[in-house]
């Protein structure tokens, strides 16, 4: 993976890097292009922006807060990238008061669906946004991975009530507003037309594994990266997962 997403950091972001990074050579190789134009909506301070267009991509980001895209425009900068990343006020249901429809082959929708009214808009939205051939990647929190997490934290009530609510929130002190579990997701994306190219299940062990190991322990780093890799991409696992990732692929 690119040294930009080393050290600590990686264990969040390693997975959907990859499947990413897969995704936009493929169209570069379906579309002839050299450089894509894609969009990051929500993309915040640039942490999937800046490497994509280091790899010669022109990235437009999306996203409500000021601060975050004067951190990108900072970012950029330091990067050397400035040029071909351009930050835009505003958020995935105005998405089209922004930008243009049908204006990119590749769109990112990361940690977005959780915080919006309409989820099923949010990805309608997203879809008009892409180009034929245009490739979608979602990612969102799991509802297994927080049941997990309340349950192995002591907290079984908590578990039970995230398990059960239409939500999956555990209670009124829970920071994120929506969970979805991976056929939700994947429903959300068939619905608004796209082909499930892929479902990943991210940060499977990651959440779980005690930090002062992974710093402490030599190669334990690599290893879990390796882990997390090898278990994204089964079903079994994505019941379990902190984070789904679905990418789709539109239809031509």
């Amino acid at each position: 993976m690119s040294d930009q997403l080393r050290p600590r950091a990686s264990l969040r972001t390693a997975v959907v890097w990859e499947v990413l990074k897969d995704a936009l050579d493929r169209q570069v190789k379906a579309t002839g292009k050299d450089a894509l134009d894609v969009l990051d909506t929500g993309g915040g301070t640039g942490n999937f922006a800046v490497p994509a267009a280091r790899l010669g991509h022109r990235v437009t980001v999306v996203d409500p807060s000021p601060n975050a895209l004067f951190a990108l425009e900072r970012r950029a900068a330091e990067a050397g990238v400035a040029d071909r990343v351009r930050g835009v006020q505003g958020d995935i249901l105005g998405l089209f008061d922004v930008v243009e429809r049908d204006g990119f082959d590749a769109v990112l929708c990361h940690g977005v669906l959780e915080y919006v009214d309409d989820p099923a808009e949010g990805v309608r939205n997203a879809v008009e946004a892409l180009r034929p051939s245009g490739a979608l990647s979602l990612l969102a929190a799991g509802l297994g991975g927080a049941v997990l997490a309340r349950a192995l934290a002591g907290h079984f009530t908590e578990a039970r009530q995230a398990l059960t609510d239409p939500a999956g929130r555990w209670g009124e002190g829970d920071p994120v507003p929506r969970r979805f579990t991976a056929e939700q997701l994947s429903g959300l994306v068939s619905a608004a037309g796209l082909e499930i190219a892929a479902v990943h299940g991210v940060r499977v062990f990651a959440d779980l594994v005690p930090g002062a190991l992974v710093d402490t322990e030599p190669g334990a780093m690599e290893a879990l990266l390796k882990l997390e890799a090898a278990v994204a991409e089964q079903p079994a696992f994505h019941s379990v997962a902190t984070q789904l990732h679905v990418l789709g692929e539109k239809r031509r």
